[in-house]
């Protein structure tokens, strides 16, 4: 990571605290916080040609790119600068289990019982806090400013995992903003543990959490009473002021997506709900989606779809080529005005055995897997401000009186952002290069193995 051959200047420059003008950084538009600058030069990909201004680790100005950056300037000729990007779904406690868990064979169920039995075989305070912080020295070397990240919460181990994810938040505090969600099958409401699980959460500072499914089972089925269980989460998370965070209809055919929006409205949740998934939603006729993305907007629902993950647990059948791709409509659901974000989800355990915690790159295949280009449009955001929206934070956007934390890639148009993995990005934490190194998978040797 970080070769600066190409950058001659930008180490010396930026390795200390100073005045420095970026000078012709190429943004896309959909990643600045304001508008372009007057008299901006904006390109064929929507991406704007301009002068960042950092001083004090901070972005004091963004003007039209000069024809003379001035003495304070770093020539980037056109280079792309983008924000850190936000990871608004991730797993952090599941990752980094291949090679111990058993085989999952890459399908949804084998995935649950691999990890129930790595769960309770494994999941110990130690384990949890190394692979963790194996998961976010990943990330922070790829340029992640944010993870929100879903927290298995079963009875007996949510103590467990909700303690060392406070321990992990606050020694990452200041480089990767930490949320957190409580994850159980929706039925784990109907008794008194509901009532724990919600006060664990709400001492962690953490979203309610589920997934809507029962114990055991899977989406589309086992969930006769889904409105009454819904209702006790929604007033367990009211009782306490915690937002909602779930995971739903992650399969072909499942139906719990709009019980969720009638929840939320039922509840006044309106806007402080995010759904994950929702792959079924694809599959709907037109009419009918038509009237689920109605709803979805009329309780202010947010969407977070998890194109790799769901590319490969979905419509997997041993000798047969899947028919379809698992993500959610994108495209149909940006065009209600509804905020959608892409995400990385596991990492390297029983529900997807690759990735590597890069946003950049989850994003660079999201927009192939959806076909969000030919235009490219707003399709950066999904990765930037759409995500930063979600969780509320600042972040993912580059904007005047923000920090410095960018991202300077060998790229002059987005199809060679999408095109290549860019391993030689340069990093800027607070406006100072920032040095990093990918952990190397020999932290994990001691306990990988069963």
């Amino acid at each position: 990571m970080n070769d600066l051959s190409l950058f001659p200047t930008l180490a010396a420059r930026l390795a200390r605290q100073e005045r420095i003008r970026l000078a012709k950084a190429r943004v896309p538009v959909a990643l600045l916080a304001d508008d372009v600058p007057g008299g901006g030069e904006v390109d064929r990909d929507g991406c704007a040609l301009v002068d960042i201004l950092v001083e004090n680790g901070r972005i004091a100005a963004i003007t039209p790119a000069l024809a003379d950056g001035g003495e304070d300037a770093v020539a980037l000729d056109g280079r792309h600068v983008w924000p850190l990007l936000i990871d608004a779904h991730a797993h952090l406690d599941k990752g980094h289990t291949m090679g111990r868990a058993p085989d999952s064979g890459g399908t949804h169920p084998g995935a649950r019982a691999a990890t129930t039995a790595d769960r309770l075989a494994h999941w110990n305070a130690d384990d949890l806090l190394r692979r963790m912080e194996f998961a976010l020295a990943t990330a922070d070397a790829h340029g992640v400013a944010a993870i929100r990240t879903h927290l298995d919460s079963h009875e007996g181990q949510a103590e467990i995992t909700w303690s060392a994810f406070a321990e992990t938040r606050e020694r990452w505090k200041g480089c990767i903003t930490l949320q957190a969600a409580g994850l159980v099958p929706l039925d784990a409401y109907r008794d008194d543990y509901g009532t724990r699980l919600a006060d664990i959460v709400a001492v962690h500072g953490g979203l309610l959490g589920g997934v809507t499914r029962a114990s055991g089972g899977t989406h589309g089925s086992g969930l006769d009473d889904i409105d009454l269980l819904l209702d006790r989460l929604f007033a367990l998370a009211k009782e306490r002021e915690l937002d909602v965070d779930l995971h739903v209809d992650e399969a072909a055919q499942a139906d719990a997506l709009p019980h969720v929006a009638r929840a939320a409205i039922r509840h006044g949740y309106e806007g402080r709900v995010t759904c994950g998934h929702c792959c079924s939603l694809a599959l709907l006729g037109e009419q009918e989606l038509r009237d689920t993305i109605a709803l979805i907007a009329d309780a202010g629902l947010s969407i977070i779809t998890l194109p790799t993950v769901n590319m490969y647990l979905q419509d997997r059948e041993n000798g047969r080529t899947p028919r379809w791709r698992g993500v959610t409509p994108v495209q149909e659901l940006q065009a209600a005005g509804i905020p959608v974000a892409a995400a990385g989800d596991n990492c390297r355990d029983p529900f997807f055995a690759y990735g590597d915690h890069d946003m950049l790159d989850t994003w660079r295949q999201a927009v192939r897997i959806l076909h969000l280009d030919h235009p490219y449009g707003d399709a950066p955001a999904l990765a930037g401000p759409a995500p930063a929206g979600i969780m509320g934070i600042d972040a993912g956007t580059i904007g005047v009186g923000r920090p410095a934390d960018l991202m300077i890639l060998e790229a002059w148009s987005l199809d060679q952002v999408i095109a290549r993995p860019h391993s030689d990005r340069v990093l800027l934490r607070k406006g100072i290069f920032a040095k990093r190194t990918l952990p190397s998978y020999s932290m994990l040797t001691d306990f990988q193995t069963a």
